[in-house]
């Protein structure tokens, strides 16, 4: 399954796999599968079947909880997904960033607003860097982003 992508000697222990797709959120798309775990995913293959963006993210998500890697480095992974299974995916993510490094890469506000530290790049360059509170209170292009953001939810 492509949740062994990274870490293929752990294909063959469905326990690993289920475990890493329920802390993901991946279990009930699986469940909905044909051939569960070992289906086929990616219309290019020969009995593939196509994932929506979201389920494409959680099983994305699921290889980073079966890889247990110490540095994490997610590039907007909860993009495609509706505010409910960003908000369990998430609840979740704090247990798999914890005692590591995550790098979190995301234009979402309400994602990046919990982070320990954000850093703001601009051309390639650090612009301002700190916590949401931190750039808040100076009032420079972090907050004038996020208050455009939070305007839309008002």
């Amino acid at each position: 399954m492509n949740i062994g992508v990274g870490r293929i000697e752990e294909t063959d222990h469905d326990d690993a796999l289920w475990t890493a797709a329920k802390k993901a959120r991946a279990d009930r798309t699986i469940e909905r599968l044909e051939s569960g775990l070992d289906q086929m995913l990616g219309r290019r293959f020969e009995g593939g079947v196509d994932l929506s963006g979201g389920e494409w993210q959680k099983i994305a998500l699921a290889r980073a909880y079966l890889r247990d890697a110490q540095v994490l480095i997610l590039d907007e992974p909860t993009a495609a997904l509706d505010a409910v299974a960003e908000a369990e995916v998430f609840a979740r993510f704090a247990e798999l960033a914890k005692n590591r490094t995550a790098i979190l890469i995301s234009h979402r506000f309400s994602t990046v607003r919990k982070a320990g530290r954000i850093v703001v790049l601009e051309g390639g360059r650090i612009r301002e860097q700190g916590t949401h509170d931190q750039l808040v209170t100076i009032r420079g292009r972090y907050a004038r982003l996020f208050e455009l953001q939070a305007a839309n939810y008002r």
